[in-house]
């Protein structure tokens, strides 16, 4: 195993208010993290430190060995894959789903004038056929829906082989039938051996993937609880960092949480 993310005492600080506060965090090259936590918890912000986007305050951030702060920072996102919603405002809408994908080649959003080798253009489409867009790789990025949407910018974020792999709140916002679709797919990327380490934000119990094998706990800026998934997300931890008694089980490898 080679230790792809490794946070020590690692701190975030805006004015005189701790949004990160002493992370301690070490991920393996074969494991799947899913990072929860109430609003304000500090999520995003993790997920923009180990995508290289933000620096820490304090502590040392080593992402695929190599520490913030002492490297180029632009080299190192190449190797890193990142999906968000906010990439999507970035996308031209009268781009094709080809295009939107095939520039993530050059870490381009828009094409320009550049060219591609046959090479490229065969495994976005083959990236493309992962995710289930291949139909729709000559549509405007635009016309797609959000979930297609989401499935673009995941496939985008896939297309140069990361060897670390950031999802974050991939299915916010979908309705159920697309939510599904798009879980149904990252928990079979997710459990592919081949697959790069992965770490996802979401507010949901219900949006975890069946694949995921760690899950990360934050309450206030703080690690609450880090471990094996099924011993971090139990009754007793959510019900605590969440400050509301929740029942949480697993039906089929999916979990799911309701009030007591």
């Amino acid at each position: 195993m080679t230790t792809v993310i490794q946070l020590d005492d690692v701190s975030l600080v805006r004015g005189s208010r701790p949004i990160l506060d002493r992370i301690h965090w070490r991920v393996e090259d074969n494991e799947r993290w899913v990072i929860l936590g109430p609003n304000g918890a500090g999520k995003t912000s993790l997920l923009r430190i180990i995508a290289a986007q933000l620096q820490p305050s304090l502590g040392i951030a080593q992402i695929l060995g190599e520490r913030l702060g002492k490297v180029n920072v632009f080299e190192l996102r190449t190797r890193i894959g990142f999906a968000s919603s906010a990439q999507s405002a970035h996308i031209p809408n009268s781009e094709t789903v080809l295009d939107a994908v095939l520039t993530a080649s050059y870490a381009l959003t828009g094409r320009w004038n550049e060219t591609y080798d046959d090479v490229d253009v065969r495994r976005a489409r083959r990236v493309l056929a992962e995710w289930h867009l291949q139909d729709l790789a000559d549509r405007a990025f635009g016309t797609l829906s959000d979930g297609e949407r989401k499935r673009a910018q995941i496939a985008r974020s896939v297309m140069t082989d990361p060897e670390l792999l950031l999802l974050d709140e991939p299915v916010a916002s979908l309705d159920l039938a697309a939510r599904e679709h798009t879980i149904q797919i990252i928990g079979a990327y997710a459990s592919a051996p081949s697959a790069p380490a992965m770490v996802m934000v979401t507010h949901h119990l219900e949006e975890i993937p069946k694949g995921f094998t760690h899950a990360l706990i934050l309450q206030n800026g703080r690690v609450f609880a880090a471990g094996e998934i099924d011993h971090t997300i139990t009754s007793e931890k959510v019900s605590e960092a969440f400050g509301l008694a929740i029942t949480v089980d697993s039906v089929d490898g999916r979990y799911r949480a309701r009030a007591r």
